[in-house]
């Protein structure tokens, strides 16, 4: 039992280690972002934790469900151990929302329904929301090859979008400055 339990550590650190660097800020981060998608990317290519910078023209949101300080209980499973995880709201934002497909810059599988790109993630975005099935240019970095990459619309929504810090649930490792969690993919504590 011990030598499972040390096994398992063992690879939840490799997994863990393998994380990709933060592009956008230059530091050596462990992750940044969620990924649900139906491709073989692994949680090595994914950034959980950030730095807190937010996108330039993300505004604050004027009256978020969960205020910044306040706990949640995530109910999203971007990655493992992220469903059911207590969270404190970092940040809420109003925004447009996507869920986006696109084949990463650094090849491999295409990603599909990756969850989720924020408007002011998209190069030459503008005010106008896009529409479904639109082809854009991300600017984000939540998984290698992510920034740069042509991505098609899978779904647009208008909502309060949040920043959160948590404790996976299968982790004790603390995640800082997740980005995103939408409001619908949250609930009281």
């Amino acid at each position: 039992m011990k030598k499972q339990l040390a096994l398992l550590g063992i690879v939840a650190v490799i997994a863990l280690s393998g994380c990709g660097n933060n592009a956008n800020n230059g530091n050596t981060a462990e992750s940044n972002q969620p990924n649900t998608n139906n491709s073989d990317m692994s949680h090595s290519e994914m950034n959980h934790s950030g730095t807190g910078e937010v996108p330039e023209g993300l505004k604050e949101a004027a009256n978020p469900k969960f205020k910044v300080g306040s706990e949640a209980i995530i109910k999203a499973d971007h990655m493992e151990g992220m469903d059911g995880a207590t969270a404190t709201i970092v940040g809420a934002y109003d925004t447009t929302v996507y869920a986006v497909s696109y084949t990463p810059t650094t090849g491999g599988e295409r990603v599909t329904n990756h969850k989720w790109v924020i408007h002011q993630e998209i190069k030459d975005a503008g005010e106008k929301p896009f529409e479904q099935g639109t082809e854009v240019v991300l600017q984000a970095d939540h998984m290698k090859g992510m920034d740069g990459a042509t991505a098609t619309i899978d779904s647009a929504q208008q909502m309060t979008i949040y920043m959160v810090d948590y404790f996976p649930t299968n982790s004790d490792k603390k995640v800082t400055n997740h980005q995103w969690v939408t409001e619908d993919e949250l609930t009281e504590k």
